[in-house]
């Protein structure tokens, strides 16, 4: 099942240094109403390019700011797009790359001699042209929160941050409407380094945040010892200096990368349970309290209540503020961003109570990160019975963590199974989702079906939720929209 990076880029050229976005510079984003390929068009823009794209999935809820802005997204592709006026480069997502490296745009670009690079490279060339210290938070879970979360301390202690974040960051951060970009005149730029198929190679930061490094991707990593060695190759490559980097060594995968960078010294700044910390930064969750020690800095110790539940969240915040710290924040803009901080889009995003029926989005869709989700809504909601709807992301995931999904979805009060996001999968044949619901029916003992669409799986979940439920749609690809229609439901006349 393994296919490898290369079979993913397959086009692309590789990842080079950053460097400015020249003024006025053309740059056509294939796919552009993706949150990672929004960022990149709404970044070149800020930057002084001149960024358009094409995408036939639009409209999206990442599509809204580059319409604010007056970038044109074309609602289908066609090689004429690059054939009528051959822009600089193009930038594509390899959700594409990876099922159709001949697509008749990215053909005409090659034979008019346009680059071809992935998006992330003009993230980064964007963050070049700003020219602020450039912060990379990487790790298997928790990316696009904790780099929300980093932006909005940031921002609160007047440092005004560039950055991209893989998922809405509200209007209060971006200046206008919710959007995963934000420019800045600060010093620092932060960005979601994301390891798959080295989508985070073009990024050399400053700082890294590493908050934890587990199997995923089974299309281009065999276990966990490949994302870490990933993770290593990546840090240790040129470009940064005496590059430092926040790790979770609570996590066992962050633990052992540790171990592997041991002759960085004390430029590996390690964060864990206090009773695991070491020399390092620890931390304690009371409650909803936040106890840190021994952050870099003469603040060393911070308390702060947090808004955001679960035991995942104190770690991905406790990295958070010794990033900050790192970048010169005192001790009460740490509190102060730790405790105001109410996340970011599809992380935990309450949609509303309608019908007494209390409906959460997530993105939330490996094992690992469905077990955390549900601990932090029963934490928060007790007693309160909890549906997962849920859309599998990539065939080839749910194939290989079959099992895995199973038995976390299995610990939920009711399971309900949306059909599976192809994403970048070229073979659709491996998984179903009827094939989900039959495990998790079989190791929980309740039926659990399987609807259809995420619109199929609202209108299932309308006729059976009741007042006092909670139902937790997560996934990638489009399970917002199983929470987005049922709230409409059940809010609607008929709802009631």
């Amino acid at each position: 099942m393994i296919r490898g990076r290369e079979a993913v880029a397959r086009g692309l050229a590789r990842a080079r240094a950053p460097r400015p976005i020249a003024a006025g510079e053309r740059i056509h984003v294939i796919g552009a109403a993706g949150a990672g390929a929004s960022a990149a068009a709404l970044l070149a823009h800020a930057a002084g390019g001149a960024p358009d794209g094409c995408d036939p999935g639009s409209p999206t809820p990442y599509t809204a700011p580059l319409e604010k802005r007056g970038i044109k997204v074309a609602r289908e592709h066609d090689a004429i797009h690059v054939r009528a006026a051959p822009p600089a480069r193009l930038a594509v997502t390899k959700a594409l790359t990876s099922v159709h490296p001949d697509h008749p745009e990215l053909v005409a670009a090659r034979e008019a001699g346009v680059p071809v690079e992935a998006w992330q490279q003009t993230v980064a060339d964007a963050a070049a042209t700003q020219g602020g210290r450039l912060v990379a938070v990487a790790g298997t879970h928790g990316k696009s929160t904790s780099a929300g979360w980093l932006v909005h301390m940031l921002v609160g202690a007047g440092r005004d941050p560039g950055a991209f974040v893989g998922a809405l960051m509200p209007a209060a951060l971006t200046g206008g409407v919710p959007a995963t970009a934000r420019w800045g005149a600060g010093d620092a730029f932060v960005v979601e380094a994301d390891e798959y198929a080295g989508n985070f190679d073009p990024y050399r930061p400053a700082l890294a945040v590493v908050l934890n490094a587990e199997w995923d991707h089974p299309d281009v990593f065999a276990d966990r010892s490949a994302v870490v060695a990933v993770f290593e190759a990546w840090l240790r490559a040129p470009g940064a200096g005496e590059r430092q980097v926040v790790i979770n060594t609570g996590d066992s995968g962050g633990a052992e990368l540790a171990g592997r960078l041991g002759d960085w010294g004390t430029r590996v700044i390690t964060v864990a349970p206090v009773e695991a910390a070491g020399s390092g930064v620890g931390y304690r969750l009371s409650g909803s309290l936040l106890w840190l020690s021994g952050l870099p800095g003469p603040d060393d110790r911070v308390a702060a209540p947090l808004r955001l539940p679960g035991a995942h969240n104190a770690a991905n915040g406790a990295c958070v503020a010794a990033a900050a710290a790192v970048l010169g924040l005192r001790g009460p803009e740490i509190a102060d961003g730790l405790t105001s901080f109410e996340g970011v889009g599809r992380r935990f995003e309450i949609k509303g109570e309608p019908g007494g029926v209390l409906i959460i989005d997530d993105y939330g869709h490996h094992p690992t990160a469905i077990r955390a989700t549900l601990e932090a809504v029963r934490s928060r909601y007790p007693g309160r019975p909890v549906w997962v709807a849920h859309e599998p992301l990539t065939f080839h995931r749910a194939a290989a963590m079959l099992d895995e999904l199973a038995q976390a979805l299995a610990e939920a009060d009711h399971a309900v199974i949306a059909d599976i996001w192809a994403g970048r999968d070229p073979d659709t044949s491996v998984a179903t989702a009827a094939g989900l619901a039959e495990r998790v029916s079989r190791i929980s003992g309740r039926a659990v079906a399987a609807p259809g669409s995420p619109e199929e799986t609202a209108d299932f979940l309308r006729e059976r939720v009741q007042p006092g439920d909670i139902v937790l749609a997560m996934g990638g690809g489009r399970s917002y929209v199983i929470a987005d229609r049922l709230a409409w439901l059940l809010g609607s006349a008929g709802g009631q």
